[in-house]
């Protein structure tokens, strides 16, 4: 999470302290459509694994919290 975490903070260099896990990403324009495509490379960089669109919803990139437990926790 620290690498999502460091590229959000990239994006929005006002941003003071850490994201909190259940901050609403969307409504805080934290990742808007212009970053949406890169946010979805860059987790699937770090999951290893490719992200079909048509398998997900906006709602599974809402909060730090929501895009681990989607993507980066594995299945177990």
């Amino acid at each position: 999470m620290e690498r999502v975490a460091a590229w959000i903070q990239e994006k929005n260099p006002g941003l003071d302290g850490p994201i909190d896990a259940d901050e609403d990403l969307i409504e805080a324009r934290l990742i808007d459509s212009m970053d949406f495509l890169e946010f979805i490379d860059l987790l699937e960089d770090i999951s290893g694994t490719s992200i079909d669109l048509q398998e997900v919803t906006i709602d599974d990139f809402r909060t730090l919290a929501r895009v681990r437990e989607r993507f980066l926790t594995p299945a177990g």
